[in-house]
């Protein structure tokens, strides 16, 4: 699953939990909207825009190359 030489700050298992609740909070969205007269729906965007952003941090540093180690230069 990984496909950079980094690692990101989420374990594989925190990253499973993540994208389990990104796609639970973006599913219960349009039924909240649709069940209920309030607004309260957007919550549920908001919670799942913030974990989605939370993946993306963590791809892009899974994505970026590991730091090499310079020679030193006399």
């Amino acid at each position: 699953m990984r496909s950079g030489s980094g690692s990101g700050f989420l374990s594989s298992r925190q990253r499973r939990w993540a994208w389990f609740g990104f796609l639970l909070a973006a599913m219960q969205a349009p039924l909240s909207a649709h069940l209920l007269p309030d607004a309260s729906w957007l919550f549920c965007l908001c919670v799942a825009g913030m974990v989605a952003t939370v993946i993306i941090a963590d791809d892009a540093q899974r994505r970026r190359p590991a730091t090499a180690q310079r020679p030193y230069s006399e």
